[in-house]
This record gives C-alpha cells, sequence and structure tokens, in this order.
C-alpha cells in the first residue's frame, strides 16, 4: 500500500460528504468509500478472505458460527425503546451504559485498521426507505452489503447521510464481564444513537437480519406492515406473497419462472402496495440443482458470495450437495441476477398470502385454504420446523417450532401488533390466505418423505391462477382447513394428509399431539378475539 494512501478517509469512489468523523472514526489506515463488485472482490482475494471459484462466484467461510447467533442479540433499553420493545430472550436488553463502553471499545479497535465503507438503501419504496451505511473490516462483507441491500445510484452516494449505521467488526470482540454481554460474541441495536455493533463473529446475515428488525420497529408507527416474506408477480399484476422461516421455501418458490420476483425474503405493505426491503436475494444453496432451482442456479456467477459451499480446491468446482462444513450454505446477489426481477422492487396490494411451513410431523395437508381468522391464527402460531444449520445450536433433525408472525427473532414490538397490521391488511384487500405445507408426508421426519417440489410448485400454480377457485373443499378433522379435493398436477391421495400415511390410527394421534402443542403455544397471547380462538384446531 502506497504511502499516500495511509492516514485518509477518501479512498475508494464517490465518498459521501457525511464522513466518517461524525461517527466517532479516528486515526484509521484507509477508508475504501463504496467500491464495485470488481474493486471488492480483488480487495478480498488480495487478503485471502475467500476464493474464487469456478463460474466466477466468491466461496468465504464464515468460521465457528455458520448461522445468526440468536442468544447474543440485544436492544439498547432506554427511554425510546422502553416502552414499544417486547422484552425478553428474544429482545434481550442492554443498558445505556454498557453500549456506551462498548461503542466506545470498537472505535479504539478501529484504529490503525482499513475500513470498507457501503452507502445503501433499506425499502424499495422511497417513501418509507432509509439510507443506511456499513463500515466492515472485511472486502467480502461490504460486498455481500453491496449485494444485499439497495444500492444508490452515484449522486446519491455523495449526498448519502445514514439515518442507521451498521458498524461490522468480527476480530473484534466483547468482554461479557464488562460489557453485559452472553459472550464475546454479540449483535446490539441502538435505535436512540441509530447504530448496530456487530462483533465476535464473521456471519454476514448478521447485517441483513439487524437491518430487518430495524425496519421491523419503525414502519409499525408509520402504518406499514413489516413481513418476513418472499413476494412476486404474475402476468397480470396480481401480487403473491410467501411467509415462512428458513428453510420453508420462501426464496425457491416465489423464484418462479413463470411470475417476476419482487423479493426474496423481507417486505412492507403500505397503503400503497408491497415493496421489498432489500436490493438482493440470501439463498439457501444446500443440495440447490439447476432442474428444481433454475433461477437461483443461474444467479450463482460473478459477484455472487457463497457462504461455507463446499469446493475442490484445484478445480474450483463447487459442490452444492455438501454439509461438510454445514448444511445452511447460503448464496448472496443482486436481485438482478434473477431474470425478470422486478426493478424497483415493489407491487401492488396482494391478492394471495401464502404460508409457508415446514411440518416435521408429517400432518398438515401440502394445501389448505383459510379463512380471515383461520390466517390470523396460524400467522400468531407461526408454526414449521427449524431444518438444521440455519442457527446455531440446533442438530441435525429439525425441530417442531412456534415462531410468532413466521418472523419472531426478528420482531422487536409484540407480536400482536404485527398480527393487528396483518388483519387491517387482509380485511382491506381481500386477499385469499393459503397454508402450505412443505415438510414431510406419509409420516413424520424420518419416517415419511419430504414433499415433492415439482407438486408444490403444481398448487402453487393452480392457486394462484384461480384454478382452485371452485373446487370442492372438505375440512380437516383436526385443524379445520379447507382442503381442495383435486388440483391439476398433483394425485388427489397426495392432498389428503391422513391417505398418505400407513397407519390412519397413528396420523390421528399424531395430528391430536401436533394441535395440542398448537393450543399449549397459543395459550401465551392475550387479549386474542373470540372469533380467531375459534379458528383454533380440535382438543384432544
Amino acid at each position: 500500500m502506497t504511502s499516500e494512501h495511509k492516514h485518509t478517509l477518501n479512498v475508494g469512489i464517490r465518498p459521501s460528504r457525511h464522513g466518517l468523523e461524525a461517527q466517532g472514526f479516528h486515526n484509521i489506515n484507509v477508508a475504501y468509500w463504496n467500491l464495485g463488485t470488481a474493486q471488492l472482490l480483488e480487495h478480498a482475494i488480495q487478503r485471502r478472505e475467500g476464493t474464487l471459484a469456478s463460474g466466477g462466484s466468491f466461496v468465504v467461510r464464515t468460521g465457528q458460527f455458520t448461522g445468526r447467533s440468536p442468544k447474543d442479540k440485544f436492544i439498547v433499553r432506554d427511554e425510546t425503546t422502553e416502552a414499544f420493545v417486547d422484552w425478553g430472550p428474544v429482545n434481550q436488553p442492554l443498558s445505556e451504559a454498557h453500549f456506551d463502553r462498548l461503542y466506545s471499545k470498537m472505535m479504539s479497535f478501529w484504529q490503525g485498521h482499513d475500513v470498507y465503507v457501503q452507502d445503501c438503501f433499506v425499502g424499495a419504496d422511497e417513501e418509507y426507505g432509509i439510507p443506511i451505511r456499513v463500515v466492515s473490516q472485511f472486502a467480502w462483507h461490504n460486498l455481500f452489503a453491496r449485494q444485499l441491500f439497495i444500492r444508490p445510484d452515484a449522486e446519491q452516494t455523495h449526498s448519502h447521510v445514514p439515518e442507521f449505521s451498521i458498524l461490522f467488526a468480527p476480530e473484534f470482540q466483547a468482554n461479557p464481564l464488562e460489557d453485559g454481554t452472553n459472550s464475546e460474541t454479540c449483535i446490539v441495536i441502538n435505535f436512540t444513537k441509530r447504530v448496530v455493533l456487530i462483533c465476535g463473529t464473521s456471519y454476514a446475515g448478521e447485517m441483513k437480519k439487524s437491518a430487518f428488525t430495524i425496519m421491523n420497529y419503525l414502519l409499525p408507527g408509520r402504518g406499514v406492515f413489516p413481513m418476513h416474506c418472499s413476494a412476486n408477480i404474475g402476468k397480470g399484476g396480481d401480487v403473491a406473497l410467501f411467509f415462512g422461516l428458513s428453510g420453508t421455501g420462501k426464496t425457491t418458490l416465489s423464484a418462479d419462472p413463470d411470475r417476476h420476483l419482487i423479493g426474496d425474503d423481507e417486505h412492507g405493505w403500505s397503503d400503497n402496495g408491497v415493496f421489498n426491503f432489500e436490493g438482493g436475494c440470501y439463498a439457501k444453496c444446500i443440495r440447490l440443482s439447476e432442474e428444481n432451482e433454475p433461477q437461483i442456479w443461474n444467479a450463482i456467477r460473478f459477484g455472487t458470495v457463497l457462504e461455507n459451499v463446499a469446493m475442490d480446491s484445484e478445480l474450483r468446482l463447487l459442490d452444492f450437495n455438501s454439509e461438510e462444513i454445514t448444511e445452511n450454505t447460503r448464496a448472496a446477489y443482486p436481485i438482478n441476477f434473477i431474470d425478470g426481477a422486478v426493478i424497483p422492487s415493489v407491487g401492488g396490494n396482494p391478492n394471495h398470502v401464502i404460508f409457508l411451513t415446514a411440518d416435521a410431523f408429517g400432518v398438515l395437508p401440502p394445501l389448505a385454504k383459510l379463512t380471515p381468522e383461520q390466517a390470523m391464527y396460524h400467522f400468531l402460531s407461526g408454526y414449521t420446523a427449524k431444518v438444521a444449520g440455519t442457527e446455531r445450536g440446533l442438530g441435525k433433525e429439525p425441530q417442531a417450532t412456534f415462531s410468532a408472525c413466521f418472523g419472531g427473532p426478528f420482531l422487536p414490538r409484540p407480536a400482536a401488533e404485527y398480527a393487528d397490521l396483518l388483519g387491517k391488511k387482509l380485511r382491506k384487500s381481500g386477499a385469499q390466505v393459503w397454508l402450505v405445507n412443505t415438510g414431510w408426508t406419509g409420516g413424520p421426519y424420518g419416517v415419511g418423505e419430504r414433499m415433492k417440489l415439482k407438486y408444490t410448485r403444481a398448487m402453487l400454480h393452480a392457486a394462484l391462477s384461480g384454478a382452485l377457485k371452485d373446487v370442492p373443499t372438505h375440512n380437516h378433522p383436526v385443524f379445520g382447513v379447507a382442503v381442495p379435493e383435486s388440483c391439476p398436477g398433483v394425485p388427489a391421495a397426495f392432498l389428503d394428509a391422513r391417505s398418505m400415511w400407513d397407519d390412519a390410527a397413528a396420523y390421528d394421534k399424531a395430528a391430536l399431539h401436533l394441535a395440542a402443542l398448537f393450543h399449549k403455544n397459543f395459550a401465551k397471547f392475550t387479549g386474542v378475539s373470540p372469533e380467531i380462538l375459534a379458528a383454533a384446531p380440535v382438543k384432544a
């Protein structure tokens, strides 16, 4: 590095007038501002942060953390947040004093280091989007931010003043005894000072989900419903939302060659319609194949960041089937890598809302139509089975779980606020809600088999096209949801979850067991209307 580059804050292209000194950075070595994809890749390769694969994608390892670390996430508790945050195991409080100490120590850490700065936006609707800044220790983390968030044009970058800044220093570690954290790793959001600190982990998804948490806190106060969902739009302009936790198929099923992608994971629903929070996709790519997921397959190219994907070190060939590092292998790429993606990523009010669940018990039907009251019940329940690897500490087998609003870990406000917003949007739009089980059929995990993707796609195409509008249905004997009697491209027997089991009595027992879990989970919600309570499954 040449001497004239030392101790400057303006290396790179289009630095913002709002400099790093305003955020407390001093005596840093070099600041690289808003580098492009090729430049960031050059830096990452030179610094040996990862490896270029055949085809041009960039492969990185995230170390001991191959998923989020939810036990290390905190929100600063102060006058701004005290009355609005749902404090508890998900939203752990950190004192202002502990945050100030941690922030000061991180500022000291940056001294003498190079930093990478990427100015971006979160929210494709200009009325509700916010400017953010990512300052990272590693070049590849800055590339990730460039691919996942919304990129401003050159003039916007020059005048960029961030409303929130994400400071990401994996090699800086907290001291639990001094800083009030649970470990050396922490992700801390300060809504008053508008800053996020991430340290002790290299998992880039922490940046993405921190930005999501910010939007989930800010938007309800403006009457906008923030959603953990993917969204796409049909050729006729009809919009569909896909809710579900990691591994349930949001990215896979919304990346449909017959529809145009709005976004794969995080959206807002305002009176104007739906808008993507992000400018890119973060797709799971374990067992990725060109046949099953052609759009995601074709997005694995120059500029795509691959986290923890196995690769032949000599030939640089990728092995998407390997779990040697983790099952939570990820691909981060800009949304325009998906053919036909909607840019800017906005759409009208939804016509269909899909709740995706990976039912490890093999009980729920592959497809069912929900009443508005059932929709509210299942939204608050947020049932699915966590897939191994998406969070620290999970084993190999999926675990049945309930995550309120299909995004509990990212909701700083009480779940009832988000459910109330959903109810208002459904009543106003008249959207039809569907429950889709992408999990197991013919028995529980380990006995039955995973739902066939081609059948799930056929059911979704039929539902979204209106082909099921007049198809007769029968109510599930335990969950009461309306199950279609037939569907184009799907064997009739496949639609009836009970008939797929060899032992009908065993199915009935499993269904009542799952219903009991729903009731036990729902007991924590108070103030729920009688209509929503009546939409619960039957009791044994």
